[in-house]
């Protein structure tokens, strides 16, 4: 007898409630809004804004991009099938979306690690801070950034596409991903480089004046709580055995959706540049269009 070839798939998403699935619709939809409207806000300050341009903001707008991407990978197909008889995701789209999972997720992780390294060497060292985090070096630490998401994005859709998808069509989850060994080593080893630099940073403190240590303190706890929002879940996800729980759904739908959204506010809210950047921006668009 042969096997036949699985051409689509059906995503069982985060409940069959006909009710749940309706209050899915609905929170998840303002989640996704608010992820792309935020992060939009933020990386159209920061490109428009004189006073942004420092290497830290400069990592901070392509973390912006990479949420909006990460996010938009699974929050828009999470939102119609909430409303959708049948959740059907073709085998095309279902590797396109492992790809944009794994290339937009690493490429966050990527830029977390950039931005810790930023602060290592402003806090750290000071004097070589504008030589050591030059424009040039920046713009090539973030290409490499990009290279590497993409190679790691490939090697997911390697393995994926050796995967030999001739039974069940079943999928328990509300998007296409998997559970290698890869990504939970490229998360932990992610997870321990954050934490290392950011003990570093700590212990380097004690040296500094206290309004020093208040500045850097200010700037480092934005960082730290991203990174425990999407490390923790991330590494909870790829450290259980390869079977799919409601809990394993809730965590994943989290930090693929969650954290993207409360990234923007986190790095709003605890930093006054971008408020006071946002401020003359959308102050100054008013006044521009008072005047036409």
């Amino acid at each position: 007898m042969t096997d036949i070839f699985v051409t689509e798939f059906i995503l069982l998403g985060l409940t069959q409630d006909p009710l749940r699935q309706k209050i899915v619709f609905v929170i998840f939809l303002i989640f996704y809004m608010g992820t792309v409207v935020g992060n939009t806000l933020i990386f159209v300050t920061i490109k428009s804004s004189r006073t942004l341009g420092s290497p830290m903001y400069f990592f901070l707008f392509y973390l912006s991009i990479a949420d909006s991407c990460f996010s938009t990978s699974t929050a828009p197909r999470l939102i119609v099938d909430a409303l959708s008889a049948k959740k059907i995701i073709s085998y095309n789209e279902c590797m396109t979306q492992v790809f944009g999972l794994h290339l937009f997720g690493c490429m966050e992780i990527f830029v977390l690690i950039l931005m810790a390294v930023d602060r290592y060497v402003a806090i750290c060292k000071p004097l070589s801070y504008p030589t050591i985090m030059s424009r040039q070096v920046c713009i090539t630490l973030i290409v490499l950034a990009w290279r590497g998401s993409f190679i790691h994005s490939t090697a997911q859709m390697i393995l994926a596409l050796r995967l030999p998808f001739c039974g069940p069509n079943l999928i328990d989850h509300y998007c296409c991903d998997l559970q290698p060994l890869l990504k939970l080593a490229f998360c932990s080893s992610g997870f321990m480089i954050l934490i290392i630099s950011y003990i570093v940073i700590l212990h380097s403190l004690r040296n500094h004046s206290a309004e020093g240590r208040k500045k850097a303190l200010s700037t480092c706890t934005s960082h730290i709580i991203v990174v425990i929002l999407f490390f923790g879940p991330c590494i909870f996800i790829y450290t259980r055995p390869p079977t799919t729980s409601p809990m394993d759904k809730t965590v994943a739908v989290f930090y693929t959706i969650g954290t993207p959204f409360l990234n923007p506010l986190i790095y709003t809210l605890r930093n006054a540049e971008v408020k006071n950047a946002m401020r003359k921006l959308w102050h100054g668009k008013i006044i521009s269009e008072n005047k036409g």
